[in-house]
């Protein structure tokens, strides 16, 4: 419900709350009292917070405000209880059903949870309320402006990228935002295009293009540069460097056409059976589907009707019997390793090749990430450097194998690589250096680009 006001308060948050009998503050107190004799001290200041919101709703305050039952729902969806954050920002809503971060968040727990339906109603609110979201920093050195989408998951990843030690981070969802909006956005010093899947940014091509010839600012990873990476273009951007292998792609949009017509399109384009069917704008395997025949072909066209991607399988197993993929970022066009994963499966993920449970496996990893060259061969090495100049993101990223003759097989190489720290506990903290130093060099490319 939207906030009300005056002698309407009182009537409107009983109402509300008579839906959600638990939630009165002398409940809330109780359960503050529960928590602490538990010992969680968090988990009791949470209800607290919440039993003083719910009294100075009900009391008229003027100052009555569902920020700070807002930062509790906040806290637990960072810490990563899900379950505890949808509840708490039902009844932010409640409350104040213009907090626009409650319902983006509440639109990222829904898309978490598969609730597509739930996520993009919540996320319809989110932007429709808010376009700009600024992150709190202390004394930083520069403000960032990222450009980013509301409606879909395109983004680049950018929250390990940005330390609020150093840089102020405004996000602005571009795709919901009037070209009348771009003028009233706080000061920036620098523009991170984050929209980074090339197929989300195409409808939008005009408009981010218009932004980055007004803004008057530098523009990292231009949109010009980014819709040069989508699969299908990448044998015409890549295709000629020296030992890069560019599988055969075709962009194949709408319903499946007749077995002739499809069939014809792919011989024309040098595409053989086995072939790789993957929905537009999806990353990380989603949909993806291996096809032996014209038949499970057209049957995976059918599931989707988004457009697809058809691309030319080749089996790339080790001598070992296993599959591989490195994955290096560009920073500036230079190659800083990130992970290798190592597969029984031809769809390579790392968290499904049971990577901690074999000690070689992380071995080979740790070699990888310490020394690229030694573990790639100079050849591969070079062929992976010619990618980073040719793709001309300022931060990007490549996922590839190792063919047996030492030439290079692309999977993909764009700008939506996602990079994270593992816990320092954990059995992959050893992946944290490389990552600090992905981070670091992002970090000084940022500060000679918004330089005066």
């Amino acid at each position: 419900m939207p906030r009300a006001s005056g002698e309407d308060l009182l009537p409107a948050l009983t109402r509300a709350l008579a839906s959600v009998p638990d939630q009165a503050p002398a409940t809330h107190r109780a359960l503050a009292a529960q928590r602490r004799s538990h010992g969680d001290e968090l988990g009791a200041l949470a209800h607290l917070i919440a039993a003083q919101t719910l009294e100075a709703y009900a009391a008229g305050s003027p100052s009555a405000s569902a920020t700070d039952l807002c930062k509790v729902a906040t806290g637990y969806f960072t810490a990563g209880d899900y379950a505890a954050a949808a509840r708490w920002y039902r009844l932010v809503l409640l409350l104040d059903a213009k907090l626009a971060v409650a319902h983006q968040n509440l639109a990222a727990i829904h898309a978490l949870a598969g609730q597509v339906a739930e996520a993009d109603s919540s996320r319809e609110r989110a932007y429709q309320i808010q376009r700009v979201f600024i992150d709190p920093a202390g004394n930083p050195a520069r403000q960032v402006l990222i450009l980013c989408v509301g409606r879909t998951s395109g983004n680049v990843p950018f929250e390990p990228l940005f330390s609020n030690r150093t840089c102020r981070r405004i996000m602005y969802a571009i795709d919901y935002a009037a070209d009348q909006e771009d003028a009233q956005l706080p000061p920036y010093d620098l523009v991170f295009n984050a929209v980074g899947d090339p197929d989300i940014a195409a409808p939008l091509a005009e408009r981010l293009l218009r932004f980055a010839r007004r803004c008057g600012r530098p523009v990292l990873n231009p949109p010009a540069a980014v819709a040069r990476t989508q699969r299908h273009r990448m044998c015409e951007l890549l295709g000629d460097l020296d030992d890069v292998v560019v599988p055969a792609c075709i962009r194949f949009d709408g319903p499946a056409i007749a077995d002739p017509a499809l069939s014809e399109r792919l011989a024309n384009a040098g595409i053989e059976w086995p072939l790789l069917a993957r929905p537009a704008s999806t990353h990380g395997g989603d949909g993806l589907v291996l096809c032996e025949s014209l038949e499970a072909l057209q049957d995976a066209l059918g599931s989707s009707p988004c457009g697809h991607y058809l691309t030319r399988f080749r089996d790339y197993r080790s001598a070992d019997g296993c599959y591989r993929k490195y994955r290096i970022i560009f920073v500036d066009r230079e190659p800083l390793p990130y992970h290798l994963a190592i597969s029984s499966h031809w769809m390579v993920h790392y968290f499904s090749a049971d990577m901690t449970a074999n000690a070689w496996k992380i071995a080979e990893e740790r070699a990888f990430l310490e020394e690229p060259e030694t573990a790639l061969g100079s050849r591969a090495m070079r062929a992976v450097n010619a990618i980073g100049r040719r793709l001309d993101l300022d931060y990007g990223g490549v996922d590839f194998t190792l063919l047996p003759d030492g030439r290079v097989l692309l999977f993909e190489a764009n700008a939506t690589m996602l990079v994270h720290r593992e816990r320092q506990s954990g059995p992959l903290a050893h992946k944290n250096p490389h990552v600090q130093r992905i981070v670091d060099a992002f970090e000084h490319l940022q500060a000679r680009r918004s330089s005066p």
